[in-house]
């Protein structure tokens, strides 16, 4: 027999009893029943109940060790007596007997304990992770992660993509978040960058005549932690193909994401291919955000000409003073009482806004402020437009679009929930498309990229020369599930002429692209096919799937909110001898001066 198990702890069956088997493990928790102790032991693939009698030998020592100490237990199947089956685990209708037992390893006293499913702080779940990830929830997930992972993997090889690994150690950018740098010992004053994301090395594979590549793609970024993001790095299924349009990249990448869902999602439905695609300014009109929750049945509709010129003078005398503002309905479809209206008028003036118009619909008229100053033909006009009824009702937001999105966002979401709009139990994926390629910075009056400064503008070369550069839409688009964007893409900018356009119109010369994007520029003067991709985050699929609300739970050795790795103790400074051999010398901030009697 082998020295440490012929069998897991979750394999054993009843066709199992009479055999000894030997299995080993943690000890999950012990359960002293008088004149038998119960030991649940527990490994990887499940747990089996092991029991010994009072009377035994071995007593002692299994009444001794402490839980998840790892133990080796031989011993005959037995079959559980009906009262005591437990139908809650696959071996519920068995036990071992415990005729030899080992302790591999004893566990001293635990700073948290495994069996059970209660909460505890970040810190100490971060600095013994080893035994957090012991417990039932955690360990699925990142089971539930490889398995996500090798999927995806099949799906892209099964359609014909290469996987091909691109550098780690690579050159700063210039565009996007904040880099991680990595000194060059051999090369004094310089260093590598640590990349984003592999989107230069992907479009150059394309100019190198690789059709389709992928990769599941770590990227690293210096930025702080969201519930959605995790701070330092994160993966995700990086992909690009030659010669293909947007509807290409939609086709190929759809059915991965919809049968990925399929797969793990349980019975929830999922979104069948193919997505709907909605417009960028569509969805900031509808949903005041360009990452839109579908399965929120409420869409936002601009009512700015039933208020202008209106009785309700706070909206029209907006109206008139500025031809930016505009009004927004959200409808509130069973929110026709005063008592919700004033409820969500209260809410609003929480989120430090002055308040949230309403009309609500009784009796077959409106009612509410609102509704008293814009006279009854408005509120009757409005209400047919919004398809609205008694018992329903409608909130209003004005204001500059651009100001006010976040809010309306929010609003239609608190509405949605507090009424119980939202069908929770489903997928529900979109494209966001049309994104603006350039916009406005407010406070410089500079022009800037929007969103990927590598994308290929829509008319090409000639709207970028003929074109209000803020009218110029680009083939860029994001993939988004129940509110949570998963990536973005684009069909790129393939032709060294547009992009030294392109740059110029967001304030860079050609010097400058040649210089920071020079691999690239270079590479497009030598024959580049038209390619696009995209890159959807596994982090966040699986998070989707798992039903956690934060990041960190899909992630085996994730980093606190302060980029900390507690368990490792990283960041950590390092020996003044290997700075001087990278030619780096500590210039550390200045602590605050001290006085007599407390600090300054």
């Amino acid at each position: 027999m082998h020295p440490y198990r012929s069998h897991h702890c979750g394999g054993l069956r009843e066709q199992h009893v009479g055999e000894t088997v030997r299995l080993s493990g943690w000890v999950h928790r012990k359960r002293d029943h008088g004149n038998l102790l119960f030991v649940d032991l527990r490994d990887h693939y499940g747990l089996t109940q092991c029991v010994i009698d009072v009377s035994g030998d071995l007593f002692p020592a299994v009444e001794g060790v402490r839980p998840e100490s790892v133990v080796t237990v031989t011993g005959p199947v037995v079959k559980r007596s009906d009262d005591t089956v437990n139908p809650n685990i696959p071996t519920g209708h068995i036990e071992v007997r415990i005729d030899a037992f080992n302790v591999e390893s004893a566990a001293e006293t635990l700073p948290m304990p495994v069996f059970g499913e209660a909460e505890y702080g970040e810190e100490t779940r971060l600095r013994y992770r080893f035994l957090d990830l012991r417990r039932e929830t955690p360990h699925a997930n990142i089971i539930l992660r490889s398995q996500v992972i090798s999927s995806i993997r099949r799906r892209m090889v099964d359609q014909g993509f290469l996987e091909i690994q691109t550098p780690i150690l690579t050159a700063s950018s210039p565009e996007g978040a904040r880099d991680y740098l990595v000194p060059a010992r051999n090369h004094p004053g310089k260093f590598y960058a640590l990349p984003q994301a592999p989107q230069q090395f992907k479009q150059l594979l394309m100019v190198s005549g690789f059709d389709k590549y992928f990769q599941i793609a770590p990227c690293f970024r210096d930025e702080d932690a969201r519930a959605d993001r995790s701070p330092g790095e994160f993966y995700q299924l990086d992909l690009e193909m030659a010669y293909v349009t947007q509807d290409d990249v939609f086709a190929a990448l759809e059915p991965v994401l919809s049968g990925v869902f399929q797969e793990f999602g349980g019975d929830r439905p999922v979104t069948q291919a193919p997505f709907p695609r909605i417009a960028y300014a569509e969805s900031m009109l509808k949903y005041g955000s360009d990452k839109p929750d579908l399965r929120n049945p409420i869409e936002m509709s601009d009512v700015t000409e039933t208020f202008r010129g209106s009785g309700f003078k706070v909206f029209a005398g907006m109206i008139e003073k500025n031809d930016k503002v505009r009004v927004r309905a959200i409808p509130a479809r069973g929110g026709g009482s005063r008592a919700f209206c004033d409820r969500m008028n209260s809410w609003a003036q929480g989120e430090g806004q002055p308040g949230l118009g309403y009309i609500f619909f009784r009796d077959g008229d409106g009612a509410g402020p609102v509704a008293k100053n814009i006279g009854e033909d408005r509120t009757a006009a409005l209400r047919e437009a919004l398809g609205l009824e008694d018992g329903d009702a409608v909130f209003f937001v004005a204001g500059v679009p651009s100001e006010f999105a976040a809010f309306a966002a929010a609003a239609r979401t608190k509405i949605g929930e507090d009424l119980d709009l939202i069908d929770a139990d489903r997928f529900d994926f979109c494209w966001i498309v049309d994104y603006p390629m350039f916009e406005l910075d407010e406070e410089s009056g500079k022009i800037d990229f929007s969103h990927n400064p590598f994308s290929m503008p829509q008319g090409g070369l000639e709207a970028l020369r003929n074109q209000d550069p803020l009218e110029v839409l680009a083939y860029q688009y994001d993939i988004v599930c129940n509110g949570v964007e998963l990536s973005s893409g684009a069909i790129r900018n393939h032709r060294p002429d547009i992009m030294v356009k392109a740059f110029e119109i967001a304030g860079y010369s050609a010097e400058t692209v040649e210089e920071e994007f020079g691999g690239m520029y270079r590479a497009f003067q030598y024959g580049a096919p038209p390619h696009g991709g995209s890159a959807p985050g596994i982090d966040r699929i699986v998070m989707l799937l798992a039903d956690e609300p934060n990041i960190r739970e899909v992630i085996a050795f994730p980093m606190n909110q302060q980029a900390q790795d507690l368990l490792m103790g990283a960041p950590s400074p390092v020996p003044d001898s290997r700075l001087k051999e990278l030619h780096l010398r500590r210039v550390l901030p200045k602590k605050p001066a001290t006085i007599e009697g407390g600090e300054s």
